[in-house]
């Protein structure tokens, strides 16, 4: 029998969590940007306090990463900010956000948790599960000496009660304590991700009271723990058997069919980075004008609200892959690609019982590499050709204009779910270019009886795809 990593801590299935909803904060698919930005923060019904905790520390890293990468660069810097559930009780709501960015060639790793108190009603870092600055200095002394042993590298004279270095702190199921450290913090950076369990009997005199609650709210937990990279299984919810994908059916539109995109004016609206908190309004929208969509969820988005997957599936709409986290798929080694992409297909296709072909890369990025992928997987790439310029919101009325205005038939309109004013625009585009004579199909239904294939990139139902290259 090989024990359990200590360190690896169990996230709550956010699924599992009633009234839950995903912000998201992206930059980057429009040409003219510098940088490369994709944040998600969960947003929890009961607790508002820790919900704006969220916001302003998302607002602060993206702010400093914008000061550090104000010039234009090449490669585009990156930022990529996910989370997990370290707990989610009565007694205590634990989100960790765990983020990458790369400024040059590297990427580096760093967490950072907060805690929400039910009882107070307030937000604090992970130094409010301890009882206080002694407890602090203590817990100190206790890592020190057990990064004893990981050699030489670790300098363990750097762990001092810096409330800085004690910024991500969470359970395991024993009830160990588990200090995480940030890449290059206490080491070189080729060490990676550095993490020690204190002992639930050591750590018991020094947590305050959430923390007591805490660590008796994940302590027994069932599920299982997780490696904390990318190549990992999913970081919340069991890995979907391997051939969940193999064994369904390809995604198409129960609709798909009814218009015939060669003697009709037709249109695709696609929908990126969603779920979103305006989302299940969308599809409201939708469903009551018969208009029908193509959407592109993150896979650890999909995963957290699985509903309005089944949503878009049963009311004609088409789901397709955007991968587990946003990372640039273009800068990416191959086995990486395959492993975001089939994370996100496997975990679809458990959802609806469909697999999807259409793979839409993050910030329409696309490499040899990835198309590689893409044709050995049976995948079609999709980008855009009108692009609403609505990531960061905008005026409803700019968007609905810009949309009007470029739209043409065969084009594939870049919108996305997680905007408000992207989802307040939409009536009055459905109703204007119903007006002008255009329908609203599915991507692949621009293509009609040539179809889509595997490997191919697509920009625009108006461009044949017997010109477009396979590499």
């Amino acid at each position: 029998m090989v024990p359990a990593e200590p360190t690896l801590i169990d996230f709550v299935d956010p699924a599992t969590v009633a009234g839950l909803s995903i912000r998201t904060m992206t930059e980057g698919d429009s040409s003219g940007e510098a940088r490369y930005v994709h944040i998600n923060y969960p947003e929890l019904p009961a607790a508002p306090p820790l919900n704006r905790a969220l916001q302003a520390q998302a607002r602060r890293q993206l702010q400093d990463f914008r000061k550090r990468t104000g010039g234009r660069l090449y490669p585009r810097p990156e930022l990529n900010i996910g989370w997990q559930l370290a707990a989610a009780s009565a007694q205590a709501i634990g989100v960790r956000l765990r983020t990458g960015e790369s400024v040059t060639a590297s990427w580096g790793n760093s967490t950072q948790t907060l805690w929400y108190d039910p009882r107070t009603g307030k937000a604090v870092g992970s130094t409010g599960l301890l009882a206080g600055q002694d407890a602090l200095r203590r817990l100190a002394a206790l890592v020190r000496e057990r990064l004893k042993g990981r050699g030489e590298q670790v300098e363990r004279t750097a762990v001092t009660a810096d409330g800085d270095q004690f910024d991500s702190m969470a359970f395991n199921r024993a009830g160990d304590l588990v200090v995480e450290f940030d890449d290059c913090q206490i080491g070189p950076c080729s060490l990676g991700r550095l993490a020690v369990a204190v002992p639930a009997e050591e750590a018991a005199p020094l947590l305050s009271d959430l923390g007591r609650r805490a660590q008796a709210s994940v302590r027994g937990a069932t599920g299982a723990g997780v490696r904390d990279d990318e190549s990992g299984p999913p970081p919340y919810v069991s890995a979907p058997p391997q051939d969940v994908s193999a064994s369904s059916p390809a995604a198409v539109s129960t609709h798909a069919g009814t218009v015939d995109c060669a003697k009709a004016k037709c249109v695709a609206l696609t929908f990126d980075d969603g779920p979103g908190p305006f989302t299940s309004r969308l599809l409201d929208m939708l469903w009551e004008t018969r208009a029908r969509a193509t959407f592109f969820p993150v896979g650890s988005s999909a995963a957290a609200q699985p509903e309005l997957l089944r949503r878009m599936s049963a009311e004609g709409h088409l789901v397709g892959n955007h991968s587990w986290v946003h990372r640039d798929l273009s800068k990416q080694a191959s086995s990486k690609i395959a492993d975001s992409l089939g994370r996100t297909e496997d975990t679809i296709a458990a959802v609806i019982g469909q697999a999807p072909t259409l793979v839409r890369p993050p910030y329409g990025a696309v490499s040899g590499e990835l198309r590689d992928v893409a044709r050995q997987h049976g995948f079609s790439l999709v980008t855009w050709n009108v692009d609403t310029g609505d990531e960061q919101g905008g005026k409803t009325a700019d968007i609905a204009d810009r949309v009007v205005r470029e739209a043409h038939p065969g084009a594939i309109i870049l919108m996305h779910d997680t905007q408000r004013e992207t989802v307040d625009a939409v009536p009055d585009i459905l109703k204007r270019l119903r007006g002008k004579g255009y329908s609203f199909v599915t991507v692949p239904e621009l293509y009609g009886s040539a179809g889509m294939q595997a490997g191919r990139l697509y920009r625009s139902g108006s461009e044949p795809s017997r010109k477009q290259p396979l590499t």
